[in-house]
């Protein structure tokens, strides 16, 4: 993806320039803020280039690419309030720079205004954006309650688990590439096939995270290392440890995983029981089985080898990544 910077800088200036000094102001002020606070913008990066790889221009697909963004931001918000979380990229997050009720609501506005880009499309496509948008956002609203079920339960499978990652972060990486292709007006193999690769992309992805946050560096992985540990989240690594683990290894996690023990012993303690365990292994392996589902979804597109090629490179990436 050479113009990976590119795309990220047209999706960055069209936002800036949206009109958010609206009244109430106490409404549109909290969305400017978050809108603007950058990020990765991997998702209306996504679509930008799925519009091209089918035949499109990026400028094509901008509106799209913003409902996506802006989604994604409308999503945060809540988030944030659910996990009562005091920063958001660096910086203090809506609900607590205002109030928990300017929070829910700016969220809100947030996705109706996601919504309302679609209408830049004539008739036909506006309709399949925002029926797979619509079912995007569902998807993402049980993956969120899902989640949210996993805290307090403590008989939480694998598979659910990758259900719930799918839901909560990979469909929207799907949708955004899919969205590209139906702007591009693409054949319906394109479509699913592109979507599908962004979806097992989007699975790698999560479980890359979870791994990161393990056994990643803090000074590149940019996040406080064993974080999800600390917070007793049931990941895969997690998961698989209990799997793999004897009577001795299980007690320890589980004794750990009901402790509200925030220390550096804690988190060594358990990133020992992963790698004894080796569900760092299996971590890393599946990562790598979901790429590759991936790539076989990327050989099936009718787009010219160049953009394959980017494509794949995209993905290896990501299954690299330490970031």
């Amino acid at each position: 993806m050479n113009n990976f910077i590119e795309y990220k800088n047209t999706v960055a200036t069209y936002i800036n320039q949206i009109n958010f000094s609206k009244e109430p102001k106490e409404l549109y002020e909290p969305i400017a803020y978050i809108a603007n606070l950058g990020g990765k913008r991997l998702r209306p990066i996504l679509t930008l280039f799925s519009a091209e790889i089918f035949g499109a221009t990026p400028n094509d697909a901008i509106h799209a690419a913003v409902a996506i963004e802006l989604f994604h931001n409308f999503s945060l918000i809540h988030d944030d309030i659910m996990d009562d979380a005091p920063l958001r990229r660096g910086k203090k997050t809506v609900h607590e720079k205002w109030n928990l009720n300017t929070g829910i609501l700016s969220g809100d506005a947030m996705l109706i205004l996601a919504y309302q880009y679609f209408e830049n499309y004539p008739p036909l496509i506006f309709k399949e954006l925002a029926k797979l948008f619509s079912k995007t956002a569902l998807e993402v609203c049980e993956g969120q309650q899902l989640d949210i079920n996993f805290e307090t339960r403590t008989n939480v499978s694998i598979n659910e688990y990758l259900k719930m990652i799918e839901y909560k972060t990979a469909v929207l990486v799907g949708a955004a590439l899919e969205m590209g292709a139906i702007v591009a007006n693409s054949s319906e193999s394109n479509k699913r096939a592109i979507y599908n690769f962004g979806k097992y992309l989007g699975i790698a992805f999560q479980l890359q995270d979870d791994y990161l946050d393990a056994f990643g560096d803090t000074a590149t992985f940019g996040k406080q290392i064993g974080g999800d540990i600390l917070e007793n989240k049931k990941t895969y690594l997690y998961l698989k440890a209990l799997e793999n683990s004897d009577l001795n290894q299980k007690e320890q996690l589980l004794n750990w995983f009901a402790s509200k023990e925030n220390s550096a012993e804690k988190v060594a303690a358990v990133k020992l029981l992963f790698t004894q365990t080796e569900a760092n292994i299996a971590t890393q392996n599946l990562i790598e089985t979901y790429t590759n589902q991936a790539l076989i979804e990327l050989e099936s597109l009718d787009i010219p080898l160049n953009y394959k090629t980017d494509l794949k490179d995209f993905a290896l990436a990501l299954m690299n990544r330490n970031v």
